[in-house]
């Protein structure tokens, strides 16, 4: 068996620091820049692994890797990209690839992964056709979605039952949707339910379907969610709402893989995937006995934790304008996104995160009467939402001190420290309403030790929860 690596990397400085870290594992690797470079190497080299980039000078790294598997069906080949979508995450899959790495990337996962591609030497099939990935809903480059990305690449060729966590608003039943459209079941039917929304006496009908006169006013047999899902996926949204009766049956069809309707007597096998949702942390639910802990595992399989807006601010603009864009197919006027305008919006909290961004972008797109929004457009229609809590006003310091040394003569040799004193408060205060109450990420804006900024907090009586923006 080869131990040998083969890198396609055109950014010198990427594949010397991975070279570095392979070659002190004591993998061999040699290095290529280009496509042409790399199908002669493999012509008369033989590999472990191979590990490539998307973007080539040449071709697209992924596309041309169709000759590659006809000539080393078992070659485990690793992608790295900085094109982080999840199309390209999907496509990666689609190839067989053995892993997906989103630029940046963990140096110290990185070589983990080759390690194992190289031991494991696993057949991987070539040659499907792959899902249709257009007019997928998930946007987003960030690094928080990267996550999410690899994590549905990771479902997609298996039946494992996926928990998707996330508050309210963040696309939670977007992921669900993704995994059924990308995976082996997408010729199946996808079905959604919101539990949350389903009075509890008749959420038993409403999963497992009903027989006539099973209850006053079944008046007709009625086939039930799963049986409508069935040879594809059901999406079980909020689950941690729903009534512990009904748990029960839950469980006891997930465990069995059938079910039987309300007043029936038949038990009927059931095809489907389970992919649950919740809002609600379901550890505390569990300790009051309002959850099945048994249920939590069985839906527990693979969690996928989506972002909140906040932690994903680089995906702002793209999703701005990726509603505009749908508001216009949808027959509203056409608008242009300024940077300003951007700008402004990344510093909202958006409590309602994905959800209210796109009611927002969706609300100007029929009401703005300009083509080109800017921040002042943008700052009106957020006046316009006297309820929508508003991110804090740029605040000019220097004038603010400016004002204060007119108005305040300290004694000498106290101007440092009383200026501080008068500042520091404030100046916190600011930093942790720009970053919704996250310490780190305001350490970082005042360019101080986390733990100094969390032990002056305590000194100066500075609550951080007050300026997290909750869901």
């Amino acid at each position: 068996m080869s131990h040998k690596i083969l890198l396609v990397e055109d950014d010198l400085s990427i594949a010397i620091v991975i070279k570095a870290a392979l070659e002190a594992e004591g993998l061999a690797v040699d290095h290529c820049e280009s496509i042409a470079e790399r199908d002669e190497l493999l012509a008369i080299g033989t590999y472990g692994a191979l590990l490539t980039d998307v973007v080539l000078d040449d071709g697209d790294g992924i596309e041309s890797l169709a000759g590659v598997r006809t000539g080393h069906p078992n070659l485990p080949i690793i992608i790295l990209s900085a094109q982080n979508t999840l199309d390209t995450a999907v496509r990666a899959t689609d190839t067989g690839a053995f892993e997906y790495f989103p630029k940046p990337f963990d140096l110290d996962e990185l070589v983990r992964a080759v390690r194992q591609a190289v031991e494991a030497r696993a057949p991987v099939e070539a040659g499907q056709q792959g899902p249709d990935v257009d007019g997928l809903p998930l946007v987003g480059r960030s690094q928080a979605m990267q996550g999410v990305y690899r994590m549905i690449t990771r479902v997609l060729h298996n039946d494992l039952t996926v928990l998707v966590l996330g508050e309210s608003g963040t696309g939670k039943e977007l992921v669900a949707e993704a995994i059924h459209q990308l995976g082996a079941r997408r010729a199946g039917p996808f079905v959604a339910v919101n539990t949350a929304a389903i009075p509890g006496e008749l959420i038993e009908s409403e999963l497992f379907g009903h027989e006539k006169g099973a209850f006053t006013g079944a008046v007709a047999r009625n086939i039930g969610k799963f049986e409508q899902a069935n040879g594809g996926t059901l999406f079980l949204d909020e689950i941690g709402d729903m009534p512990l009766e009904a748990q029960t049956r839950l469980l006891r069809a997930l465990q069995s893989g059938r079910i039987r309707r309300v007043g029936g007597q038949e038990e009927i096998a059931i095809n489907v995937r389970i992919v649950a949702a919740t809002h609600r942390d379901l550890r505390p639910l569990i300790a009051d006995g309002r959850f099945r802990e048994d249920l939590y595992y069985r839906l527990n399989v693979v969690p996928i934790q989506m972002p909140p807006l906040r932690e994903r601010t680089d995906d702002i603009g793209p999703l701005s304008r990726h509603f505009l864009a749908l508001a216009q197919k949808e027959g509203l006027p056409r608008h242009i996104l300024e940077k300003d305008a951007v700008a402004l919006l990344e510093r909202q909290p958006w409590r309602g995160n994905v959800r209210e961004l796109r009611n927002f972008m969706y609300r100007m797109a029929l009401l703005a009467r300009e083509e080109a929004i800017d921040a002042g457009i943008v700052a009106g229609f957020l006046d316009d939402m006297p309820d929508t809590p508003r991110a804090p006003r740029e605040v000019n310091f220097d004038a603010a001190l400016h004002a204060w040394l007119l108005d305040v003569t300290p004694p000498d040799g106290t101007l440092y420290h009383s200026a501080l004193a008068a500042f520091e408060k404030p100046l916190f205060e600011h930093a942790l309403a720009e970053t919704g109450g996250n310490q780190l990420k305001a350490a970082q804006l005042l360019g101080i030790n986390r733990n100094t900024l969390r032990k002056r907090l305590g000194e100066l009586a500075i609550d951080p929860e007050r300026f997290t923006h909750r869901a």
